[in-house]
């Protein structure tokens, strides 16, 4: 699964082709799955062999200053994204071997007779490697929410508020970027990005929790919402 070699004409040629049907790597708006990609390519692509990726190169260079505040996990390497395929080429090359080519073969050739040694090691493997994907731990849903977080007036100490807002700390909860959002009358409201793992965190609770801090905050609402 995932992007295998994006410093390849394959590897890029994948790339762009994933691109060609989206803005970003996942979801709808700039996140660490578009840093890890953006990071693993060195340099941008060539425009009129892959537009689609060059696109995405430049608008995603834009965001370089906010790179460690983006959505996402930081930690997950380029390879985690991309298609659901697990036999990408790494280098184009390949793709010009006979497909007759049956030097290699782990499981012994289809018009030899197979004797019971062989069987039981062929039947090993395969049970090996149902146990590795049995045993191959499930990705957690997350979720990327915007939220906006709604002062009682222009005096309100804005600072103190987020503030407030980020020292609630959960397991599967991790603040982002945020900004202060005119909304009349010399009023501004906080406008903060978040991750939540969808199992561990309910937003109607964590809006509860910070609707408690009534010397700053009127109210709160999700501004937008959006699977990883």
């Amino acid at each position: 699964m995932g992007f295998t070699d994006l410093l390849t004409d394959a590897g890029a040629a994948v790339l762009n082709s994933w691109l060609s049907t989206r803005s970003y790597i996942v979801g709808y708006g700039p996140s660490q799955a578009d840093v890890a990609v953006f990071k693993a390519l060195q340099s941008a692509p060539n425009t009129e062999k892959y537009p689609n990726a060059a696109r995405w190169y430049k608008h995603i260079a834009t965001y370089d200053s906010e790179f460690a505040t983006l959505p996402g996990d930081a930690s997950k390497a380029y390879s985690a994204y991309g298609p659901e395929q697990g036999e990408l080429p790494i280098n184009p090359g390949k793709t010009e071997e006979k497909e007759d080519d049956d030097d290699v073969d782990l499981f012994g050739s289809d018009d030899e007779e197979e004797d019971a040694e062989a069987v039981r090691i062929r039947e090993e493997r395969l049970e090996a490697y149902r146990k590795k994907k049995e045993n191959k731990p499930k990705v957690a849903a997350k979720s990327v929410v915007t939220l906006d977080v709604k002062p009682w007036d222009d005096e309100t100490d804005m600072a103190a508020l987020e503030a407030a807002v980020r020292a609630i700390e959960k397991d599967g909860l991790v603040w982002g970027a945020s900004k202060l959002v005119p909304v009349g009358f010399g009023i501004k409201k906080l406008q903060i990005n978040l991750v939540i793992e969808d199992e561990k965190v309910s937003m109607t609770e964590l809006e509860e929790e910070i609707q408690e801090f009534e010397d700053y905050v009127q109210s709160t609402d999700v501004a937008a919402m959006q699977k990883l």
